[in-house]
């Protein structure tokens, strides 16, 4: 047996097209790691830090993307991409492309396409963090295509970040990302008009924030919604513990109440105008979550 310490493999050299500021973290992640790292951008002089930790410039986006069997675009948008990348077509060629701005899942199949046509293989993703957080433990990325392509840069990606694969279809990165994001905002919204419609009787923020996020959230949120998900896809919404109905009565008594206190009436308007859909599509004696399948209709209609 050989006395020969094990050598540990090189990591792979990578090419950045994008340097706004989550294009930056990912370069500095992957430098962090030891890729040989090369960069892109219409401006150069945001590459002038990388450049003095040791990135290279490349010369044209061809340039760059011939440098590295990966590329990771942080773009804009879909057209963005198109608008960058067409000058390098030649270069795509056998190499990997990894597409990491957002957009629409019909945008995403449309971009594997143009790879595809390209000869490159082609990952959609979506990042779940902020720049400061990319490149630490926990920062969620995810991604949908080949999982080839995948398995294949699966080390390269976790240097960015925890790599997701959800699976072969190239819409579902930003699918998903897309949903999250619609919770976020739902969430947050619930919580801003919460706060002011307790202020509303002179409650500061900091004192409803305390029952709305330490009790609310982990208490009804967590327990319930983890737990009542396996109903969703079965479509049983038992109403034993109350009724689409009896919720009806209680978005009909939030409304009144925004309308009474002057605060905005529309976000509980529109909740109680939902739930009483479902009442009338025949719900009624079912449970809140029965309003899944006013929101799925839509989706069963495209």
């Amino acid at each position: 047996m050989s006395d020969q310490p094990a050598t540990r493999p090189q990591p792979t050299p990578v090419t950045v097209i994008g340097l706004g500021p989550m294009g930056l973290a990912l370069a500095e992640a992957l430098l962090k790691n030891g890729h040989p790292t090369t960069v892109w951008n219409r401006t150069p002089e945001k590459a002038r830090d990388l450049v003095a930790r040791g990135a290279r410039l490349g010369a044209s986006v061809a340039d760059a993307v011939s440098a590295s069997p990966l590329t990771v675009v942080c773009l804009k948008d879909y057209a963005t991409l198109y608008d960058v990348l067409d000058p390098a077509a030649g270069a795509l060629a056998g190499r990997a492309l990894v597409n990491l701005n957002s957009g629409t899942p019909k945008e995403a199949h449309a971009a594997a396409d143009w790879a595809a046509e390209r000869g490159a293989g082609y990952l959609d993703g979506a990042i779940m963090v902020p720049p400061p957080l990319v490149g630490e433990p926990g920062a969620v990325f995810f991604y949908s295509g080949p999982p080839e392509v995948f398995d294949a840069h699966r080390a390269t990606l976790a240097s960015m970040g925890d790599p997701r694969l959800l699976g072969s279809d190239p819409g579902l990165a930003v699918l998903y990302n897309t949903a999250l994001l619609g919770l976020m905002y739902a969430t947050v919204n619930g919580f801003l008009h919460a706060t002011a419609l307790v202020g509303s009787a002179g409650v500061p923020a900091a004192e409803f924030a305390d029952l709305a996020v330490n009790w609310f959230l982990p208490t009804v949120v967590d327990a319930t919604l983890v737990e009542q998900a396996p109903d969703l896809d079965a479509g049983h919404y038992p109403g034993d513990l109350g009724t689409l109905e009896m919720n009806l009565n209680a978005l009909e008594h939030i409304t009144r109440t925004c309308a009474e206190q002057g605060v905005h009436a529309e976000q509980p308007g529109l909740m109680r105008a939902i739930a009483a859909r479902a009442v009338a599509e025949g719900h009624g004696d079912s449970n809140y979550l029965a309003v899944f399948e006013v929101f799925k209709k839509a989706a069963r209609a495209a």
